[in-house]
This record gives C-alpha cells, sequence and structure tokens, in this order.
C-alpha cells in the first residue's frame, strides 16, 4: 500500500505540504467515497486521488478499493457517501453503510437516517422569553428555599431543644409545590 505520507500531519496541522504526487489537505477535509472511488473532499471541491493515504491516526484508506483500516487492525469498506475524517472517525451516509460495517446486513439498503430535530430548542422569542421567565421564577423560589433551610438549620444547631421548625417546615412545603408548578 502506497502512503500519502503529507496527509498524516493534515490531522496536526492546519495544512500538509505539497509533495510530488501528493495533494494539501486541511484539518477539516474528508475522504469521500464518490462513484465507486475515493476522492477528496475540500469543502465544495472534489479532487481525486492517485495514491493510498495514511492519516496522524495511523487509519489507512485505500482510494481505489474504499477500504479501511484502523489503526487498532479493523477494516471495513466504504460505501457510496461514507467519508473518513483527517481524524480517522468513519461517518457513514445511510443506516445500511453503518450496519453493513457493523457486519448487519439486516438494515435494508434504502434506509436513510431521520433529520434531527432539537426538540429543546426554542422555536421563537416569545417561547424563549417563556423559558427564561420560568427559569428565574425556579431561581427565586430556590434562593428562598436555600435560606429557609440554612434557618431551619440554625435553629436546630442553636441548642434550644426541642427545636420547634413547624413553621420553617410548612414554608418549605409551600415552596416546593410552587416549584412543582413552574414549568
Amino acid at each position: 500500500m502506497s502512503l500519502l505520507l503529507p496527509l498524516a500531519a493534515a490531522a496536526q496541522s492546519k495544512t500538509a505540504p505539497k509533495a510530488a504526487g501528493a495533494v494539501s489537505a486541511n484539518s477539516t477535509d474528508q475522504f469521500l467515497m464518490k462513484d465507486g472511488a475515493v476522492v477528496l473532499r475540500q469543502g465544495t471541491k472534489i479532487t481525486p486521488l492517485t495514491k493510498n493515504v495514511q492519516l496522524a491516526n495511523g487509519t489507512k484508506v485505500n482510494y481505489k478499493s474504499g477500504i479501511v483500516e484502523l489503526p487498532v487492525g479493523k477494516m471495513t469498506t466504504l460505501r457510496e457517501g461514507d467519508y473518513v475524517t483527517m481524524q480517522g472517525d468513519i461517518v457513514f451516509a445511510t443506516p445500511a453503510s453503518a450496519a453493513a460495517a457493523r457486519g448487519d446486513n439486516s438494515v435494508p439498503a434504502t434506509a436513510q437516517y431521520q433529520q434531527y430535530i432539537d426538540r429543546d430548542t426554542p422555536s421563537s422569542a416569545a417561547e424563549m422569553e417563556s423559558r427564561l421567565t420560568s427559569l428565574n421564577s425556579k431561581i427565586t423560589l430556590m434562593a428562598q428555599k436555600i435560606q429557609l433551610l440554612n434557618d431551619k438549620i440554625s435553629l436546630l444547631s442553636s441548642g434550644q431543644r426541642p427545636a420547634n421548625t413547624t413553621q420553617i417546615d410548612q414554608k418549605l412545603k409551600a415552596l416546593d409545590q410552587q416549584l412543582s408548578q413552574v414549568k
């Protein structure tokens, strides 16, 4: 396997130096399986490879077959759309290619990843404002609860027996109820 040595430094430095027959690469570039061969993708620019690649972490990529050998000795074959980062991570384009890399052929070739939706992200400024108001209410109630707990500790440590914490306990219970109602 002939190795593209200047790319080995690419994951450690921003840009690898050019050498005869080599391609300069950036740490954000990827080795993409496209139309049955591995190419170097630099942003939107696609450059065909003429040699196999060895990355700084020891990952080897065969540019003709798409076979990737990881430093631990495990091997996998890239499928269309899969790529290897300059750090040696493999990103699978479909659930089927990820399953095939695990040796699982039960996933249909037509399976697609679902678009990720972050359900915790506010959809509008009004929703963000509502969440901030709620959070501020919780913070205020928690501060009151901490103060009451400190008061209770002081009362219990004062040495007076029996310490009457009934009033503080009632206030704590009311605060807990208020906290449970804040969304």
